[in-house]
């Protein structure tokens, strides 16, 4: 299973290189960063599955930066963190779209604490049953169909396909296809990607449906309507 990727921001090099090495011992896989803009570019390339983010940043602060990852995706756990412990600064956190607040100093085994439920609220949330166009896909079952007829699917084949659908109409790299679906760092000359596609493409048009995994050049692919 891959591993949750987290996207943590603090502009204290020390607080910041803490929880980086708090995550990653913990199993996660980690993106650092100090600045506000920094923290939406990552969020927009690398897709995390929660955010740990400092209200006080400089230019883009805290609560701006939450603003516009919640409009964006309304799903994705934010964790507020930040020194200030009054109850209207935790109110303007809670209302700018954070699912928790965690004021400074902390202890890091609470930090991991909050994070793990993050995560379990977002997994009891997700559906098990996607759909796109005539393609549906039961992650309970495991069972995809293509307007109505069963496509059989290697796990690792169901794996990719429940991770495109999951960011339809998303570009996605082949770097982070990989580090998602098989949960270990891009090797950069790998062509698992590649030929698990090439697969999923022969069986999903096995009867002359329209193509839907679209190759975008030189950056990845993407589950789209042609």
């Amino acid at each position: 299973m891959a591993q949750s990727r987290i996207l943590v921001v603090d502009d204290e090099p020390e607080v910041l290189s803490l929880m980086r090495r708090g995550l990653a011992y913990a199993g996660y896989s980690v993106d650092a960063v100090e600045t506000g803009e920094e923290a939406l570019n990552v969020a927009l390339t690398h897709h995390p599955d929660a955010v740990i983010l400092d209200l006080m940043l400089p230019g883009i602060d805290g609560l701006e930066v939450c603003r516009r990852l919640r409009a964006g995706d309304a799903t994705l756990p934010i964790m507020m963190l930040t020194a200030r412990g009054r109850v209207p600064d935790r109110v303007a956190g809670l209302d700018a779209g954070a699912d928790d607040y965690l004021v400074k100093p902390f202890a890091l085994d609470e930090l991991l604490a909050r994070v793990r439920a993050l995560l379990r609220r977002t997994t009891v949330a997700e559906t098990s049953t996607l759909r796109f166009t005539d393609l549906v896909l039961d992650s309970a079952t495991r069972r995809v169909e293509r307007n109505g007829r069963l496509v059989d699917l290697t796990p690792k084949e169901f794996d990719l396909l429940d991770y495109l659908m999951r960011h339809a109409n998303q570009v996605l790299s082949r770097e982070l296809i990989f580090t998602r679906v098989w949960g270990s760092e891009f090797l950069g000359d790998s062509n698992l990607i590649d030929v698990h596609v090439m697969r999923l493409r022969e069986k999903l048009e096995a009867q002359g449906e329209q193509r839907l995994i679209h190759t975008i050049r030189g950056v990845g692919y993407s589950l789209r309507e042609a």
